[in-house]
């Protein structure tokens, strides 16, 4: 046995040759369709089953002699098998070994391989089922911390990393591997080109200014411009997963933070975009998710329109407590629910939107929050502001107020 799963080789199955050989000639065939990771998990699975087979059944010559006795002595005996620096395999490599092998008796049964057991020996059911636990991010208070934190870094790669991460929701591996063109103008509006990667997709984020301005002076200090990547390490290597979790982690710490996860960050985007309105479909599609199934669970963490229902009757509630005369609850329902749609605070320039009961983290960017809203009136003093940044050269935050002024003219013409 060798590997920390205590696998065999296949040369030191080479004695049951009618087991091996099905395997091997399987292995050949999802090699043409599959990627070379997910057929190295294959072989993993097969060379455990054909271990267990040359170790506690020795009257199976072929995989054609595979019975349902053998695939339940096997199941026990899998969950003993160390793991990788685990006194037993998890759930997780369990279901993974066990339902590759199902595929492995479901394809050459499919295929009509003459090796194939007159039957299928496995099940669904033998399968163990997993933990869906729901993705764990930072609240709104946590990252307004984590971001200021390293905004104030001495060094500008760590703030670059925090924030492009942050406001993008990029996996590692995205980041890391960013081109040094992946930054391009569609319209009037930066965008961010994500190649072709994990999913074998492309696709394009939106890009605040903020971020470009920050990539813009990180790449003037620190890369050639002829580099190949948009964001290498000062020392012009590829920046890796271990080195971006430390860059995290040591703004966090400085922030009053535990440790903090790369992926936290996505989950975190994910997170305050579904409690802020943004669709599940626009959220699909800025994170890359294939197919909607992970989205929906960003959908359990903050659902506004629970939300928007729950605080709509928390005042009945609270009359019912106190004991007091609650109010019909036909009436008092649709009338605080548009209560709190309509409470607006007066900012400077605009109204805020935010519902009393959320806490505002995020003192200075009234005009890029989402339950920012502006009219005519504002109009002075956006000019003014307008003003102010393009005389202090600050262009995006001029770009900022020229867009926010547009839509006012659009509205005046509409």
């Amino acid at each position: 046995m060798s590997g920390p799963l205590l696998l065999p080789t296949w040369p030191e199955l080479a004695a049951r040759p009618q087991i091996t050989e099905p395997m091997r000639r399987y292995l050949e065939q999802i090699a043409c369709v599959l990627r070379p990771g997910s057929v190295n998990n294959t072989d993993q699975a097969l060379r455990a089953f054909a271990g267990f087979l040359v170790e506690t059944a020795p009257e199976v010559t072929s995989i054609a002699q595979v019975t349902r006795r053998h695939v339940e002595d096997y199941k026990p005996w899998l969950a003993k098998r160390p793991g990788q620096n685990k006194a037993r395999v998890t759930t997780a490599t369990l279901a993974h070994r066990l339902g590759t092998l199902r595929m492995f008796f479901v394809r050459i049964d499919e295929w009509g391989w003459d090796e194939a057991p007159l039957r299928v020996p496995m099940f669904p059911g033998d399968l163990p089922r997993q933990d869906h636990p729901l993705p764990k991010a930072l609240d709104d208070a946590a990252a307004a911390k984590l971001l200021r934190t390293a905004a104030n870094d001495k060094r500008l790669l760590v703030r670059v990393t925090v924030e492009v991460l942050l406001r993008t929701g990029l996996r590692v591996s995205e980041f890391t591997a960013l081109p040094a063109d992946a930054v391009v103008q569609i319209g009037a509006a930066p965008w961010l080109h994500v190649p072709v990667g994990k999913l074998r997709e492309d696709r394009y984020l939106p890009l605040h200014p903020h971020l470009v301005q920050l990539i813009d002076d990180y790449r003037a200090a620190h890369v050639p411009a002829d580099h190949p990547l948009l964001l290498p390490g000062e020392n012009g290597r590829p920046l890796d997963r271990h080195t971006v979790t430390r860059f995290l982690n040591k703004a966090g710490a400085a922030a009053g933070l535990p440790h903090i996860h790369p992926h936290q960050l996505r989950h975190t985007l994910a997170t305050q975009a579904i409690n802020r309105g943004m669709s599940l479909e626009a959220i699909a599609a800025m994170l890359g998710h294939r197919s909607m199934d992970m989205t929906l669970r960003y959908a359990k963490i903050a659902n506004r329109t629970v939300a928007d229902e729950y605080f709509a009757v928390t005042d009945q509630v609270d009359a019912l407590y106190a004991q007091a005369e609650p109010l019909p609850a036909d009436t008092i329902g649709p009338k605080m629910a548009r209560l709190r749609r309509e409470h607006h605070r007066l900012l400077g320039n605009g109204h805020c939107t935010r519902p009393a009961e959320l806490d505002c983290a995020f003192e200075a960017i009234c005009e890029t929050c989402t339950f920012f809203q502006t009219s005519i009136e504002f109009r002075p003093t956006l000019q003014a502001q307008h003003d102010d940044a393009e005389a202090k050269g600050q262009h995006h935050r001029a770009n900022l107020f020229d867009k926010l002024l547009t839509g006012l003219t659009e509205d005046e013409a509409s």
